[in-house]
């Protein structure tokens, strides 16, 4: 995996984070999950850059 996507898949998944708390503490619901969706869609990428290192090995 690259650094530069390693970086951004973090990233991704920290401002998931961060959606997520912030929904929480205002209520919003919405926010909530959108910061729920932005982690998974980090893990996802995270998960598709590790199995593409497996087969260039």
């Amino acid at each position: 995996m690259s650094a530069d996507n390693k970086i951004e898949n973090a990233a991704e998944k920290a401002k998931g984070a961060v959606k997520e708390g912030a929904g929480k503490v205002t209520g919003n619901e919405r926010l909530e999950a959108e910061g729920k969706a932005d982690q998974v869609k980090g893990d996802v990428k995270q998960a598709g850059e590790h199995v593409k290192d497996a087969f260039k090995h």
